[in-house]
């Protein structure tokens, strides 16, 4: 059955898109015209500029196009979007933030103790996994995804969790918690082992254990975040398998795969780049050595008159 029965509002979140919208035109006029009211700031490079729009265009295509929608029907779109904002979406905004502002935001005098204290490695890893687990525990990821209040709150703290657990990676501010060389490698490797144990217990379930994937009172119920309950009520609902030809225990386990794949192919990105930037650092350090070996040897050779 296609989605268009939900209506326009449902399907592309028109007010969503305004809100974005209006943040990147905000977000222009501060790096822009609004930079200079700032001493010190400098111009804003393409790149930064570049992955700042890209992350709105992925944050409205996971939370105001139709899959949003469908993530609240089929269980393997919602892992899609779990992967794409907490894995791709949140590095991006740290990337397209330029350091000058993220200076002014995170180094206010109240907010740079809690921030130094919940940028710490350990501390952003068990975070970001303790918190992205324990909302993928039945009972209440069931709880949160029918109360839309709920769902908005959690998963803004998850993103938070998310921007915290990258920033020891990719911040650029001086005095952080900023990792180096093997120590970030290590970190990813961490990262992609914790996050784990969550994606096991949904891959290798003997059962489909979400009701709101599974049961149509709470299915139903999850809809009414996206869908207003009067247009649901005028609505014949019969499931999920209204939308999908897996069962809901396939659906559960595809969806845990796909969460797993994508975290380890964006995982692997960025372990690459951190190798080959380490790599190369390293490489231009033995150069200058030899650089200054062989200066420091014609200095004592001696002089023939």
């Amino acid at each position: 059955m296609s989605l268009n029965i939900f209506g326009f509002r449902a399907l592309w979140s028109p007010y969503f898109l305004i809100s974005l919208l209006v943040i990147t035109l905000l977000y222009f006029l501060l790096i822009g015209p609004w930079r200079h009211r700032f001493s010190g700031s400098e111009p804003t490079p393409i790149k930064t500029k570049v992955m700042f729009v890209l992350g709105m265009v992925l944050l409205y295509i996971c939370k105001g196009s139709p899959i949003d929608l469908l993530g609240h029907i089929i269980f393997t779109t919602h892992m899609v979007q779990m992967a794409i904002l907490y894995l791709v979406i949140a590095p991006l905004f740290i990337l397209g933030i330029p350091n000058w502002v993220w200076s002014r935001i995170v180094n206010q005098r109240i907010i740079k103790p809690i921030i130094k204290l919940l940028t710490s490695p350990i501390i952003a890893l068990f975070l970001f996994n303790g918190i992205f687990s324990f909302y993928h525990i039945p009972f209440i990821h069931d709880f949160v995804k029918t109360n839309v209040i709920l769902h908005a709150s959690v998963t803004s703290i998850i993103f938070i969790a998310a921007i915290l657990m990258w920033w020891p990676l990719l911040n650029k501010l001086e005095g952080w918690n900023n990792l180096h060389g093997l120590k970030k490698i290590g970190y990813i490797f961490a990262d992609g082992i914790l996050i784990t144990p969550a994606c096991a217990l949904i891959i290798f379930s003997d059962a489909a254990f979400y009701a709101t994937y599974t049961e149509l009172g709470a299915w139903t119920k999850s809809l009414e975040l996206c869908v207003p309950a009067s247009l649901l009520s005028q609505i014949d609902l019969s499931g999920p398998d209204m939308f999908t030809s897996m069962s809901a225990l396939e659906d559960q386990r595809t969806g845990g795969v796909i969460m797993k794949i994508m975290q380890e192919i964006i995982y692997g990105i960025f372990l690459a780049i951190v190798f080959f930037e380490w790599a190369r650092k390293e490489r231009g350090i033995d150069e200058l050595d030899e650089d200054l070996m062989v200066d420091s040897n014609a200095l004592n050779e001696p002089r023939i008159n």
